[in-house]
C-alpha cells in the first residue's frame, strides 16, 4: 500500500531529477511538457507512446508530446 509519506518521497525524486533538465528549456511550455512525459515515462501506463503519453499527461491528443520530441528547442550541451 502507498503512503502519503510514500507520495511526498516519489514527488520530491520527480521534482530533483527534472531540475536537472528544467532549465535546458527557454520556454515554459516545453518545460510542462517535458515534466508530463516524463511522469508519464514512469507512470503505470501500459504502454508507453504518444497517445497513451498525451492521455495520462491529460491532453486530448498526442500533438504537444510530438511537438516536444519532434521540435522543440532546448540546450542540448547544457
Amino acid at each position: 500500500m502507498t503512503t502519503t509519506d510514500d507520495l511526498q518521497v516519489w514527488v520530491a525524486g520527480l521534482d530533483a531529477l527534472f531540475g536537472r533538465v528544467a532549465g535546458r528549456f527557454g520556454r515554459a511550455e516545453p518545460r510542462r511538457q517535458a515534466r508530463a512525459y516524463m511522469t508519464g515515462l514512469l507512470a503505470p501506463v501500459e504502454r508507453k507512446n504518444g497517445w497513451q503519453l498525451a492521455e495520462a499527461a491529460g491532453d486530448r491528443q498526442p500533438d504537444r508530446m510530438q511537438r516536444l520530441l519532434g521540435s522543440a528547442r532546448w540546450d542540448v550541451r547544457g
